[in-house]
């Protein structure tokens, strides 16, 4: 209790000391000293506060507070209502705070602006601004998720001071107010390669989710950058792609009036990504739609009353009974006897790229397929398209295929009578993941406009048969509007020379066109990290030492940790396992990027745009060959799912366990 009152007393002492020195200043109304006062208390608890100063030396304009919350414009009105000069001047400042701290590496994210109403009780949003009254504005932001660690608190104001005209930092002028609220160097100047060093150390202690979203200083000017068209992000796994999605996303939103639409083919990656965004800049996450791109096209087709007849089941029923009638006994068996190979060459080949007549599909060049299809052949794969086709119609439904198809059909009407695209901007992560029609949907939305488009991802980590170029989806990449990263800020040496192996001898053709070798050389930044491989002679006892080393992890970690399956069959098999030793599992399919503490537990093709700092691969080396031992197409499955392992095992941070079992038994 005594304890309290003397944080109390400390606490009035501050705030009359405060008042005292803001009524030094002129120019400056009594709402705006109140307001002024409460910031100068923050400077106490390590934050600082920058004033603008006019000729006179009163005070003016908007005032400038970095702390721990990150950099916010504040600007101070004594009316109940904002006027829309005082709006737009405060945006203005914004964006000038915004472009000063750009050389530091530091995301517009981290920029806010606040509107502070002098007497005003309210907490609510005003487009980009938020809205705060003079009692809420000290606790909200006291409250702001931390952003930004001491040091570099004092260099960004610093830097602010030095490169703002007239803009004076301001300290609380008593003894409470700590030394170590200002530590200049000699020459006013700080190390930037060590500001930076500590901002990537800092996110790698926080939770893996708060992770996910650090936007490393030097992609900060691609995040910003205007671009006159299309514009493409690739890069190898670990480098950052998403990350900078996600932030161009926000600052797109922040810059556009228009709503911003990022999208990607995993239906489980859009509400983590939303959650990511909600986060980083809650200001603006009701102004991005996060989608897989399916449910989207089903919706944008629903509302427009275009009659949507998905039925999978149905659709295998259709595909089932055509390859009865005309596939089993054909030449197609001979090349491969399983009808999986097929109906991916009808989804991905013909369908997936919009084919409808028999001579687009003779001469098309079939990417990332590796059995080669003359012309009498291609014709009997024609025949079982055309066959189930007319056994879908039978039925009355659509397959996925169809839902795009349509969707693109009524986007282009939809353009060409409104004149317009109905997005601002589309952002496309896992972009090599689509189809050839869904990329050319997405496209529709925009067209060409500057900064319209945003195609993200990387060719090495496709997880379905199949591929395409851009240039037959009638985009046109040009100059610096493709982009490529190459520094991983994911993966250890170890985890990463673990990986490239798997893929080392897989060569691929990127949906660019660019031949790319399966080992690529990339920068790394450095941590440490680990591989564990564990080999034992059965699964019981390949289980147990999973378990133990589950067991084994530090308190908490679990809530970094995933276990990834290759098939559902697998994901069944280790779901019991995890039950039975009482280790709380959190299903991929459920995860909507708020931490828990509990184990992740996925597919590998559901790990894809996340990351944890412990990756378990149990069993990572089972699965068995499908086909005909040496044909060209049991050699593309192979390609495939060693691309599938590469992508799980990419997703580990500092932690990757593989386990083996010397002879699985037969399933």
């Amino acid at each position: 209790m005594r304890e309290v009152r003397r944080q109390e007393r400390l606490l009035r002492e501050q705030w009359e000391a405060a008042r005292r020195q803001v009524r030094q200043w002129g120019g400056v109304g009594d709402g705006e000293r109140r307001v002024l006062a409460q910031l100068l208390v923050l400077t106490v608890r390590g934050w600082r506060l920058l004033v603008g100063r006019d000729r006179s030396g009163n005070a003016s304009g908007n005032v400038l507070l970095v702390g721990p919350g990150g950099v916010f414009v504040v600007g101070v009105g004594e009316a109940d209502a904002v006027r829309d000069e005082d709006a737009a001047g405060l945006l203005a400042a914004t964006k000038v705070a915004e472009s000063a701290v750009a050389s530091l590496g530091m995301s517009p994210v981290a920029v806010q602006p606040v509107m502070v109403l002098a007497g005003q009780s309210l907490d609510r949003g005003l487009g980009r601004i938020r809205l705060l009254g003079e009692q809420q504005v000290g606790p909200v932001l006291l409250a702001q998720p931390r952003r930004l660690r001491a040091e570099s608190v004092r260099a960004i104001a610093d830097h602010l001071e030095r490169v703002l005209p007239g803009c004076e930092g301001l300290v609380l002028e008593q003894g409470a107010a700590p030394d170590t609220t200002r530590q200049d160097s000699p020459d006013g100047l700080f190390d930037l390669d060590g500001l930076r060093e500590a901002a990537l150390e800092g996110a790698r202690r926080t939770p893996i989710e708060q992770w996910m979203t650090f936007l490393h200083p030097d992609q900060v000017a691609l995040v910003r950058r205007n671009w006159s068209g299309p514009a493409r992000i690739s890069g190898p796994a670990g480098t950052g792609k998403t990350v900078v999605a996600l932030h161009r996303a926000a600052h797109l939103a922040r810059r556009t009036t228009g709503r911003i639409l990022y999208v990607t083919f995993a239906n489980n990656l859009p509400r983590v990504q939303s959650t990511f965004l909600r986060t980083m800049a809650p200001a603006v996450a009701d102004r991005v739609d996060f989608r897989s791109l399916h449910s989207w096209a089903q919706e944008f087709l629903q509302e427009r009353g275009v009659p949507v007849r998905l039925n999978g089941d149905k659709a295998e029923t259709a595909f089932s009974l055509a390859w009865k009638n005309l596939g089993r006994g054909s030449r197609l068996a001979q090349i491969d006897p399983g009808p999986a190979y097929w109906r991916e060459e009808i989804d991905y080949v013909i369908k997936g790229r919009g084919l409808t007549r028999f001579e687009e599909y003779a001469v098309v060049v079939r990417k990332r397929r590796k059995a080669g299809l003359h012309r009498t052949q291609r014709q009997s794969v024609w025949e079982l398209y055309e066959e189930y086709e007319a056994r879908r119609h039978e039925r009355g439904v659509h397959d996925f295929n169809d839902v795009l198809s349509l969707a693109l059909g009524e986007v282009s009407r939809e353009t060409e009578e409104r004149g317009g695209p109905p997005y601002a901007a589309v952002v496309v992560d896992e972009v090599q993941d689509l189809t050839l029609v869904g990329v050319r949907l997405l496209h529709a939305l925009v067209g060409d406009a500057p900064n319209g488009l945003l195609l993200v991802g990387d060719g090495q980590q496709t997880v379905y048969p199949g591929g395409f170029r851009l240039t037959d989806a009638g985009i046109d990449i040009r100059g610096d509007r493709g982009q490529v990263l190459r520094t991983n800020y994911r993966n250890s040496r170890q985890i990463l020379d673990a990986a490239l192996a798997v893929v080392a001898d897989d060569a691929f053709e990127d949906i660019d066109g660019e031949p790319t070798p399966g080992r690529r050389d990339v920068d790394l930044t450095y941590h440490d990290g680990n591989v564990v491989r564990v080999a034992e002679p059965t699964v019981d006892a390949h289980d147990r030492e999973l378990v133990g080393a589950l067991k084994a992890l530090p308190d908490g970690a679990l809530a970094d940790t995933a276990l990834l399956c290759a098939s559902k069959w697998a994901l069944g098999h280790y779901q019991r396992l995890l039950a039975r030793a009482e280790i709380p599992v959190c299903q991929l399919e459920q995860y909507d990027g708020n931490p828990v503490d509990a184990v992740k537990l996925g597919t590998y093709r559901r790990a894809k745009g996340l990351e944890f700092k412990n990756v378990f691969l149990p069993r990572y080396d089972a699965e068995s060959a499908v086909g005909t031992p040496g044909t060209d197409t049991a050699r593309e499955r192979a390609e495939l799912r060693r691309s599938q392992l590469f992508v799980a095992m990419t997703r580990a941070r500092d932690l990757l366990w593989l386990g083996s079992v010397a002879d699985p038994p037969a399933r």
